[in-house]
């Protein structure tokens, strides 16, 4: 992660997070929610100039010595859908999911 903005949007902020793959390319993040699962949290986003409508869940990680946090990609399924159901569940009334 290099770069946080906060985006204010008709009366709301918007926090947009500049994230890079392995291959070093740049790709922008609308952050949606924080879900704390199992004594970790996860970030719940959202690209930014991707059409395909489908959000993106990472695991956030402390960086030792580091103020810093680090966004891994999680692998466990069960874990995934949890989260996901989390995040269903608290914006139900905001947005329309697909199953």
């Amino acid at each position: 992660m290099d770069d946080n903005k906060n985006i204010p949007m008709e009366d709301e902020e918007v926090t947009i997070l500049t994230l890079h793959d392995d291959e070093g390319n740049e790709e922008q993040f609308e952050l949606l929610d924080l879900v704390d699962y199992q004594d970790k949290q996860y970030i719940v986003l959202f690209p930014v100039e991707d059409d395909d409508m489908e959000i993106v869940i990472l695991q956030v990680e402390e960086i030792e010595g580091n103020d810093e946090e680090a966004y891994v990609a999680v692998e466990d399924e069960a874990i995934l859908d949890s989260v996901y159901g989390i995040f269903k569940e608290r914006f139900k009334d905001e947005f329309e999911f697909e199953d």
